[in-house]
């Protein structure tokens, strides 16, 4: 965690952010890709649920590493309502592009790049001083 720690703390949250929701997008939706390739099509729920916790581990190994360096009362950049806003729009960032590429009938429409456009809004106003 030293090597972490000495680096940007500002970018490093957000990288950390970044890798996090990547795996917690593939933890809530890529089962959903597995079972429409018919590679989980036969496995019980409990099967599918143990598989995106594991998933979701991970997750959790990059997403609470990120809060702690990031926010600053642990001497980060970052208040509490600016990482989760953060947070918000990469999560959103991520699930587009998962989506894009793993499911060949996600399609973008104007009300989601509306709804993108008001969470961007959203990252401005709580950054405002």
């Amino acid at each position: 965690m030293n090597f972490l720690t000495s680096l940007n703390p500002a970018v490093v949250t957000v990288v950390l952010l970044v890798v996090s929701n990547v795996f917690m997008t593939v933890a809530w939706y890529g089962h959903l890709k597995l079972q429409s390739a018919g590679l989980t099509t036969s496995w019980p729920l409990i099967g599918v649920i143990l598989l995106s916790w594991g998933i979701a581990l991970l997750e959790y190994c990059f997403q609470v590493p990120a809060n702690r360096i990031g926010y600053e009362e642990n001497g980060g950049p970052y208040s509490l309502m600016q990482l989760k806003v953060m947070q918000e729009v990469i999560t959103l960032v991520v699930f587009v592009i998962f989506s894009v590429i793993a499911f060949e009938n996600f399609h973008l429409r104007w009300n989601h790049f509306a709804a993108m456009a008001l969470l961007i809004a959203a990252v401005y106003l709580v950054f405002m001083k």
